[in-house]
C-alpha cells in the first residue's frame, strides 16, 4: 500500500495502523496497532447496536422516520471518539470533523485522528457509517468524497 493512498475500507487493523503510524515519525508501531484494533472493535459494536442491516442512507431514512432510534453518522462519530478519549494513546489526538455543516440531507459527520498536536488538516478521517459493515480511512485531504471541517465545538476534554 502506497502511504499517501487513501484506504476505501479496512477490516484488518494492520492497515489501519500503517496509515497512523505514518502521522509522525515517534509513533510507536504497537500504539498505532492497537487504536487500530479498538477503532474496528467499537466500529462493530455500534454498528450491531444500531441495528443496522441496510444502506447508510436508508439506515438514516428509518431513524428519520422512527423505525430505529439511532445510527446516523454523528451517533458513528461520536461513539467512536467517546471511547477513544477514554483510553490511553500518547501519541495521538481524536477530533470531530463533519461536512456540509448545517444542510440537512447533506451534512456529514466522522472522527479524524491525528499525531498528538498535530494539525487537523495532516490527520486520518476515521468513518465507520458511509460503508456498511466496514469502515473508510482516508488522510483527511485525500477524501475525495468531503470537505471536512474541524468541529471543536462539539469535542470535550
Amino acid at each position: 500500500m502506497h502511504r499517501d493512498a487513501p484506504i476505501d475500507e479496512v477490516r484488518r487493523p494492520g492497515q489501519m495502523a500503517e496509515l497512523l503510524s505514518t502521522l509522525n515519525g515517534d509513533i510507536p508501531r504497537e500504539e498505532a496497532r492497537h487504536l487500530s484494533r479498538d477503532i474496528l472493535y467499537r466500529a462493530a459494536q455500534l454498528e450491531h447496536s444500531f441495528g443496522r442491516t441496510t444502506s447508510p442512507w436508508m439506515h438514516n431514512l428509518m431513524v428519520d422516520i422512527g423505525l430505529k432510534e439511532r445510527g446516523l453518522c454523528y451517533h458513528y462519530a461520536d461513539g467512536l471518539y467517546a471511547y477513544l478519549k477514554e483510553r490511553s494513546y500518547p501519541h495521538f489526538d481524536f477530533h470531530l470533523v463533519g461536512a456540509h455543516i448545517g444542510e440537512y440531507w447533506r451534512e456529514h459527520n466522522a472522527l479524524l485522528v491525528t499525531a498528538r498536536n498535530g494539525v487537523p488538516e495532516e490527520g486520518v478521517i476515521i468513518d465507520p457509517w458511509r460503508i456498511e459493515g466496514k469502515v473508510f480511512v482516508s488522510r483527511m485531504k485525500e477524501d475525495k468524497a468531503y470537505r471536512w471541517v474541524h468541529r471543536p465545538e462539539r469535542e470535550y476534554r
